[in-house]
């Protein structure tokens, strides 16, 4: 079995025993973090970040077995973020949710000590200085991730295609066409953001991210984050003991000396 397979979220596998096999997890720029607003330096040097994304890089919908995620197709500068803290633009990788047993936590990111049911993650990588996504996640400004809360609410018709594809990948290592998709729909309204150095919240745990955290969640239902939950982390092949989703957010970790930048007074 790889070393990538045997992590998990459960007790004998979960964040708690990362640093077994991936001793980064201990390392300086570790993620995800609990935003302290008091002691964010509001930066008026940082410009808005933008979002430029074709709807027609959406590929595929699957189970990872941790978490599902919309693939994009980034060979070329399709769909890409800019500005904000980034230096050039980010092509547009992936998109996978974080959630926890409850409505009350499940989040990754935290502000002020606060929850929230859940966290969306846009994932981009500097296809300017980098040749592949797998490289470029090994370098310490290599990729990009927005950072969105969500926050229970009225049912988000913008998650609804989402949602319905979730049928079609029940069980971990399926996967299913998806396309004619925009995720910029699923941005919040209100722009602000707080940014600062991490990593990548599941192992490897690389420390190669630039974190773009949205200060205004977005909406979701009861309902629809009981459907996350009800996805498989496990095979088809091993229904005789099938294990659901039920969380899959990472702790908080320690800042140690990082700032945390905002763009917003």
């Amino acid at each position: 079995m790889s070393r990538s397979m045997n992590w998990g979220y459960a007790d004998h596998n979960g964040p708690e025993t990362w640093h077994e096999l991936f001793p980064i997890a201990n390392g300086e720029r570790q993620s995800p973090i609990d935003i302290i607003t008091d002691a964010a330096t509001y930066d008026p040097n940082l410009p808005p970040f933008n979002v430029d994304y074709d709807p027609t890089s959406a590929k595929v919908i699957m189970n990872s077995g941790h978490t599902f995620s919309v693939e994009f197709d980034d060979d070329k500068d399709k769909s890409v973020v800019r500005g904000g803290p980034l230096h050039g633009s980010y092509r547009l990788r992936q998109i996978h949710f974080h959630w926890g047993r409850t409505d009350e936590c499940g989040s990754e990111h935290k502000v002020d000590g606060k929850d929230y049911p859940a966290e969306l993650h846009i994932v981009h990588w500097n296809a300017e200085k980098y040749s592949s996504f797998l490289e470029a996640a090994n370098k310490p400004d290599g990729l990009a991730v927005l950072g969105i809360f969500l926050k229970i609410e009225e049912h988000n018709k913008n998650l609804e295609k989402i949602s319905n594809a979730l049928d079609d990948i029940n069980f971990k290592d399926e996967q299913s066409s998806f396309t004619d998709f925009d995720p910029s729909c699923l941005l919040p309204d209100c722009k602000e953001f707080w940014t600062y150095q991490g990593s990548i919240t599941v192992p490897p745990l690389l420390e190669s991210v630039t974190w773009i955290v949205l200060k205004e969640p977005i909406t979701v239902s009861s309902r629809q984050l009981l459907r996350f939950r009800s996805l498989f982390l496990t095979t088809e092949s091993d229904r005789i003991e099938p294990c659901c989703m039920e969380t899959n957010h990472r702790p908080i970790q320690p800042l140690k000396g990082r700032k945390v930048r905002a763009s917003f007074l």
